[in-house]
Protein backbone atom coordinates (compact mmCIF):
# COMPACT_ATOMS: atom_id res chain seq x y z
CA UNK A 1 0.00 0.00 0.00
CA UNK A 2 1.42 3.37 -1.06
CA UNK A 3 1.59 6.17 1.52
CA UNK A 4 1.59 9.88 0.69
CA UNK A 5 5.10 10.21 2.07
CA UNK A 6 6.31 7.56 -0.39
CA UNK A 7 4.82 8.90 -3.60
CA UNK A 8 4.83 12.64 -2.86
CA UNK A 9 2.26 15.31 -3.55
CA UNK A 10 2.74 15.78 -7.30
CA UNK A 11 2.56 12.07 -8.16
CA UNK A 12 -0.42 11.65 -5.83
CA UNK A 13 -2.29 14.43 -7.62
CA UNK A 14 -1.41 13.04 -11.04
CA UNK A 15 -2.74 9.61 -10.10
CA UNK A 16 -5.94 11.10 -8.73
CA UNK A 17 -6.43 13.11 -11.92
CA UNK A 18 -5.86 9.87 -13.82
CA UNK A 19 -9.02 8.47 -12.25
CA UNK A 20 -11.08 11.26 -13.85
CA UNK A 21 -11.65 12.85 -17.23
CA UNK A 22 -10.00 16.07 -16.05
CA UNK A 23 -6.40 17.15 -16.44
CA UNK A 24 -4.34 19.37 -14.12
CA UNK A 25 -4.07 23.05 -15.10
CA UNK A 26 -1.79 25.78 -13.65
CA UNK A 27 -4.82 27.66 -12.31
CA UNK A 28 -8.59 27.49 -12.59
CA UNK A 29 -9.42 30.10 -15.23
CA UNK A 30 -11.98 30.96 -17.87
CA UNK A 31 -12.64 33.66 -20.46
CA UNK A 32 -15.19 36.16 -19.20
CA UNK A 33 -15.26 38.22 -22.39
CA UNK A 34 -13.15 39.13 -25.41
CA UNK A 35 -11.16 41.46 -23.16
CA UNK A 36 -10.82 39.61 -19.85
CA UNK A 37 -9.69 36.24 -18.51
CA UNK A 38 -10.73 35.32 -14.97
CA UNK A 39 -8.50 33.33 -12.62
CA UNK A 40 -9.66 31.66 -9.40
CA UNK A 41 -7.37 30.82 -6.50
CA UNK A 42 -8.17 29.22 -3.14
CA UNK A 43 -6.26 28.26 0.02
CA UNK A 44 -7.17 26.65 3.33
CA UNK A 45 -5.12 27.23 6.50
CA UNK A 46 -5.59 24.86 9.45
CA UNK A 47 -4.41 25.52 13.00
CA UNK A 48 -1.82 22.98 14.09
CA UNK A 49 -0.86 22.22 10.49
CA UNK A 50 -0.26 25.59 8.83
CA UNK A 51 0.23 27.78 11.89
CA UNK A 52 0.62 27.73 15.67
CA UNK A 53 -1.10 30.46 17.65
CA UNK A 54 1.44 30.11 20.47
CA UNK A 55 3.81 32.39 18.55
CA UNK A 56 1.84 33.58 15.49
CA UNK A 57 0.34 37.09 15.93
CA UNK A 58 -3.20 36.99 14.57
CA UNK A 59 -2.79 40.20 12.57
CA UNK A 60 0.28 38.75 10.84
CA UNK A 61 -1.62 35.50 10.22
CA UNK A 62 -4.47 37.29 8.47
CA UNK A 63 -2.02 39.26 6.35
CA UNK A 64 -0.07 36.13 5.41
CA UNK A 65 -3.16 34.20 4.34
CA UNK A 66 -4.11 36.94 1.88
CA UNK A 67 -0.55 37.04 0.51
CA UNK A 68 -0.70 33.28 -0.04
CA UNK A 69 -3.80 33.30 -2.21
CA UNK A 70 -2.82 36.54 -3.97
CA UNK A 71 0.51 35.03 -5.01
CA UNK A 72 -1.41 32.49 -7.08
CA UNK A 73 -3.19 35.31 -8.91
CA UNK A 74 0.07 37.10 -9.65
CA UNK A 75 1.46 33.86 -11.08
CA UNK A 76 -1.44 33.96 -13.54
CA UNK A 77 -0.62 37.63 -14.30
CA UNK A 78 -4.02 38.50 -12.84
CA UNK A 79 -5.00 41.69 -11.05
CA UNK A 80 -6.86 40.94 -7.77
CA UNK A 81 -10.57 41.77 -7.86
CA UNK A 82 -12.60 40.03 -5.16
CA UNK A 83 -11.72 38.03 -2.05
CA UNK A 84 -14.01 35.74 -0.04
CA UNK A 85 -12.97 34.70 3.47
CA UNK A 86 -14.55 32.06 5.69
CA UNK A 87 -13.34 31.76 9.27
CA UNK A 88 -13.97 28.59 11.25
CA UNK A 89 -13.87 29.77 14.87
CA UNK A 90 -13.58 27.69 18.01
CA UNK A 91 -14.71 28.81 21.45
CA UNK A 92 -11.15 29.60 22.55
CA UNK A 93 -11.01 32.67 20.29
CA UNK A 94 -12.78 35.69 21.75
CA UNK A 95 -14.10 38.48 19.54
CA UNK A 96 -11.17 40.81 20.18
CA UNK A 97 -8.74 38.20 18.82
CA UNK A 98 -10.95 37.62 15.78
CA UNK A 99 -10.84 41.38 15.14
CA UNK A 100 -7.02 41.23 15.12
CA UNK A 101 -7.13 38.48 12.51
CA UNK A 102 -9.63 40.43 10.41
CA UNK A 103 -7.49 43.57 10.57
CA UNK A 104 -4.56 41.68 9.07
CA UNK A 105 -6.78 40.37 6.29
CA UNK A 106 -8.16 43.81 5.44
CA UNK A 107 -4.75 45.50 5.49
CA UNK A 108 -3.39 42.96 2.98
CA UNK A 109 -6.56 43.09 0.84
CA UNK A 110 -6.29 46.88 0.55
CA UNK A 111 -2.56 46.72 -0.15
CA UNK A 112 -3.10 44.33 -3.06
CA UNK A 113 -6.01 46.21 -4.56
CA UNK A 114 -8.99 43.94 -3.94
CA UNK A 115 -12.16 45.79 -4.87
CA UNK A 116 -14.52 43.68 -2.76
CA UNK A 117 -14.08 41.57 0.36
CA UNK A 118 -16.64 39.05 1.60
CA UNK A 119 -16.64 37.47 5.07
CA UNK A 120 -18.45 34.50 6.56
CA UNK A 121 -18.11 33.05 10.07
CA UNK A 122 -18.60 29.38 10.92
CA UNK A 123 -18.24 27.43 14.18
CA UNK A 124 -15.29 25.08 14.57
CA UNK A 125 -15.05 22.26 17.08
CA UNK A 126 -11.27 22.05 16.87
CA UNK A 127 -9.13 25.12 16.34
CA UNK A 128 -9.07 27.91 13.78
CA UNK A 129 -9.66 27.41 10.07
CA UNK A 130 -9.12 30.12 7.46
CA UNK A 131 -10.47 29.55 3.96
CA UNK A 132 -9.85 32.09 1.19
CA UNK A 133 -11.09 32.25 -2.39
CA UNK A 134 -9.75 34.99 -4.65
CA UNK A 135 -10.76 36.15 -8.11
CA UNK A 136 -8.37 37.98 -10.43
CA UNK A 137 -8.56 39.39 -13.93
CA UNK A 138 -6.01 39.21 -16.73
CA UNK A 139 -6.46 41.20 -19.90
CA UNK A 140 -6.87 39.01 -22.96
CA UNK A 141 -4.02 40.93 -24.59
CA UNK A 142 -1.64 40.04 -21.76
CA UNK A 143 -2.75 36.41 -21.82
CA UNK A 144 -2.24 36.14 -25.59
CA UNK A 145 1.22 37.70 -25.38
CA UNK A 146 2.58 35.00 -23.07
CA UNK A 147 5.19 33.23 -25.24
CA UNK A 148 5.56 29.53 -25.79
CA UNK A 149 8.25 28.08 -23.54
CA UNK A 150 11.35 26.55 -25.08
CA UNK A 151 14.61 25.01 -23.96
CA UNK A 152 17.12 27.51 -22.48
CA UNK A 153 14.44 29.95 -21.34
CA UNK A 154 15.46 31.39 -17.97
CA UNK A 155 14.02 30.33 -14.60
CA UNK A 156 13.94 33.27 -12.14
CA UNK A 157 12.76 33.74 -8.56
CA UNK A 158 11.76 36.96 -6.82
CA UNK A 159 13.72 36.56 -3.59
CA UNK A 160 15.45 34.30 -1.06
CA UNK A 161 14.19 30.74 -0.63
CA UNK A 162 14.15 28.51 2.44
CA UNK A 163 14.13 31.41 4.90
CA UNK A 164 10.52 30.91 5.97
CA UNK A 165 11.09 27.24 6.78
CA UNK A 166 14.18 28.08 8.82
CA UNK A 167 12.23 30.83 10.58
CA UNK A 168 9.53 28.32 11.47
CA UNK A 169 12.11 25.92 12.90
CA UNK A 170 13.64 28.73 14.98
CA UNK A 171 10.20 29.52 16.42
CA UNK A 172 9.50 25.87 17.15
CA UNK A 173 12.85 25.51 18.89
CA UNK A 174 12.14 28.63 20.93
CA UNK A 175 8.72 27.29 21.90
CA UNK A 176 10.23 24.04 23.16
CA UNK A 177 12.91 25.89 25.13
CA UNK A 178 10.30 28.17 26.71
CA UNK A 179 8.11 25.22 27.70
CA UNK A 180 11.13 23.52 29.27
CA UNK A 181 12.76 26.44 31.10
CA UNK A 182 10.10 29.15 31.29
CA UNK A 183 12.61 31.65 29.88
CA UNK A 184 12.02 33.57 26.69
CA UNK A 185 14.83 32.76 24.22
CA UNK A 186 16.64 35.53 22.35
CA UNK A 187 15.16 35.70 18.85
CA UNK A 188 16.91 38.89 17.74
CA UNK A 189 19.62 37.13 15.66
CA UNK A 190 16.89 35.45 13.60
CA UNK A 191 14.70 38.49 12.96
CA UNK A 192 14.85 38.29 9.16
CA UNK A 193 14.12 34.55 9.00
CA UNK A 194 11.23 34.82 11.45
CA UNK A 195 9.85 37.80 9.55
CA UNK A 196 9.91 35.83 6.29
CA UNK A 197 7.77 33.16 7.95
CA UNK A 198 5.36 35.32 9.95
CA UNK A 199 4.79 38.15 7.48
CA UNK A 200 5.85 37.43 3.89
CA UNK A 201 5.37 40.20 1.37
CA UNK A 202 4.61 40.38 -2.33
CA UNK A 203 5.09 43.36 -4.62
CA UNK A 204 1.57 44.62 -5.28
CA UNK A 205 2.59 46.30 -8.55
CA UNK A 206 4.32 43.22 -10.01
CA UNK A 207 1.77 42.40 -12.72
CA UNK A 208 1.36 46.05 -13.73
CA UNK A 209 5.13 46.45 -14.06
CA UNK A 210 5.38 43.37 -16.27
CA UNK A 211 2.67 44.79 -18.51
CA UNK A 212 4.29 48.23 -18.59
CA UNK A 213 7.66 46.91 -19.77
CA UNK A 214 6.02 44.24 -21.97
CA UNK A 215 7.77 41.22 -20.47
CA UNK A 216 5.48 38.21 -20.29
CA UNK A 217 6.57 34.98 -18.54
CA UNK A 218 5.58 31.83 -20.37
CA UNK A 219 5.01 30.09 -17.02
CA UNK A 220 4.83 31.47 -13.50
CA UNK A 221 4.25 29.95 -10.07
CA UNK A 222 3.96 31.08 -6.49
CA UNK A 223 6.64 29.16 -4.59
CA UNK A 224 4.62 28.37 -1.48
CA UNK A 225 5.38 24.68 -0.91
CA UNK A 226 9.07 24.58 -1.70
CA UNK A 227 11.04 25.06 -4.89
CA UNK A 228 10.78 21.36 -5.77
CA UNK A 229 7.01 21.58 -5.94
CA UNK A 230 7.16 24.57 -8.32
CA UNK A 231 9.76 22.90 -10.53
CA UNK A 232 7.77 19.68 -10.81
CA UNK A 233 4.68 21.65 -11.78
CA UNK A 234 6.73 23.54 -14.36
CA UNK A 235 8.03 20.27 -15.81
CA UNK A 236 4.50 18.86 -15.96
CA UNK A 237 2.84 21.95 -17.45
CA UNK A 238 5.53 22.85 -20.02
CA UNK A 239 6.40 19.33 -21.16
CA UNK A 240 10.07 20.33 -20.91
CA UNK A 241 12.93 19.61 -18.54
CA UNK A 242 14.32 22.15 -16.10
CA UNK A 243 17.77 22.63 -14.60
CA UNK A 244 18.32 24.67 -11.43
CA UNK A 245 21.81 25.43 -10.11
CA UNK A 246 22.32 25.12 -6.38
CA UNK A 247 24.89 27.93 -6.25
CA UNK A 248 22.46 30.36 -7.96
CA UNK A 249 19.66 30.00 -5.41
CA UNK A 250 19.29 33.17 -3.28
CA UNK A 251 19.31 32.85 0.52
CA UNK A 252 18.83 35.21 3.44
CA UNK A 253 22.14 36.39 4.92
CA UNK A 254 22.22 34.13 7.98
CA UNK A 255 20.51 31.07 6.48
CA UNK A 256 23.64 28.92 6.49
CA UNK A 257 24.65 29.86 10.04
CA UNK A 258 21.13 29.16 11.29
CA UNK A 259 20.97 25.95 9.27
CA UNK A 260 24.15 24.79 10.97
CA UNK A 261 22.68 25.54 14.40
CA UNK A 262 19.48 23.65 13.57
CA UNK A 263 21.19 20.85 11.61
CA UNK A 264 19.14 21.74 8.54
CA UNK A 265 20.65 22.15 5.08
CA UNK A 266 19.40 25.52 3.72
CA UNK A 267 19.36 24.06 0.21
CA UNK A 268 17.02 21.33 1.41
CA UNK A 269 14.90 23.99 3.13
CA UNK A 270 14.68 25.91 -0.16
CA UNK A 271 13.64 22.85 -2.16
CA UNK A 272 11.43 21.07 0.34
CA UNK A 273 10.30 23.68 2.87
CA UNK A 274 7.50 26.10 2.24
CA UNK A 275 5.80 29.44 2.92
CA UNK A 276 8.36 31.49 0.98
CA UNK A 277 5.67 32.98 -1.30
CA UNK A 278 8.17 34.01 -3.96
CA UNK A 279 7.25 34.25 -7.63
CA UNK A 280 8.97 31.93 -10.08
CA UNK A 281 8.98 33.15 -13.69
CA UNK A 282 10.11 31.55 -16.94
CA UNK A 283 11.48 34.34 -19.14
CA UNK A 284 12.68 34.05 -22.77
CA UNK A 285 16.48 34.37 -22.84
CA UNK A 286 16.17 37.23 -25.35
CA UNK A 287 14.67 39.38 -22.57
CA UNK A 288 17.46 38.65 -20.07
CA UNK A 289 19.12 42.09 -20.05
CA UNK A 290 15.81 43.96 -20.00
CA UNK A 291 14.40 41.76 -17.24
CA UNK A 292 17.54 42.07 -15.12
CA UNK A 293 17.41 45.85 -15.46
CA UNK A 294 13.71 46.21 -14.65
CA UNK A 295 13.39 43.50 -11.95
CA UNK A 296 16.56 43.66 -9.90
CA UNK A 297 15.12 41.71 -6.96
CA UNK A 298 14.84 38.59 -9.14
CA UNK A 299 17.63 36.03 -9.46
CA UNK A 300 18.18 33.70 -12.41
CA UNK A 301 18.55 30.22 -10.92
CA UNK A 302 18.37 27.97 -13.97
CA UNK A 303 16.81 27.29 -17.35
CA UNK A 304 14.48 25.01 -19.23
CA UNK A 305 15.96 21.99 -20.99
CA UNK A 306 14.97 19.10 -23.23
CA UNK A 307 12.16 16.92 -21.89
CA UNK A 308 14.36 13.89 -21.22
CA UNK A 309 16.40 15.90 -18.69
CA UNK A 310 13.49 16.00 -16.25
CA UNK A 311 13.65 18.37 -13.27
CA UNK A 312 17.15 18.38 -11.79
CA UNK A 313 19.32 20.31 -9.36
CA UNK A 314 22.91 20.84 -10.52
CA UNK A 315 25.61 21.01 -7.83
CA UNK A 316 28.62 23.36 -8.13
CA UNK A 317 30.60 20.24 -9.18
CA UNK A 318 28.22 19.64 -12.08
CA UNK A 319 26.44 16.62 -10.60
CA UNK A 320 22.72 16.45 -11.41
CA UNK A 321 20.18 15.22 -8.85
CA UNK A 322 16.54 14.58 -9.77
CA UNK A 323 14.14 16.91 -7.99
CA UNK A 324 11.48 15.30 -5.84
CA UNK A 325 8.47 17.15 -4.47
CA UNK A 326 7.12 15.36 -1.42
CA UNK A 327 5.12 18.40 -0.37
CA UNK A 328 4.54 17.23 3.18
CA UNK A 329 7.11 19.15 5.28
Amino acid sequence: MNSFSDIGKIQAMEELYGLSAYRPVPAAAFDASDKARITLAARLFVEGIDFNLVYFPLKHLGYKCVVAVTGELYAALAHPKTLSVTLGLSAKLDFDRVKELWMGITVAAKEHGYEALQLDLQPSGNGLYISLSAVGETSRLTFKRRPQAKSMDLVCVSGPLGAAYLGLQVLEKGRREFEKSGKQPDMAPYKMLIGDYLRPELEASLVSRLEDVEIYPSYAYCVSRGLSDALKRLERDSGLGVKVYADKIPFEGNSFQTGKELDIDPISAAFNGGDDFRELFVIPSAYFEKFRREFQTFDVIGHLAQKEVGAVMVTPEGVEFPVKAQGWL
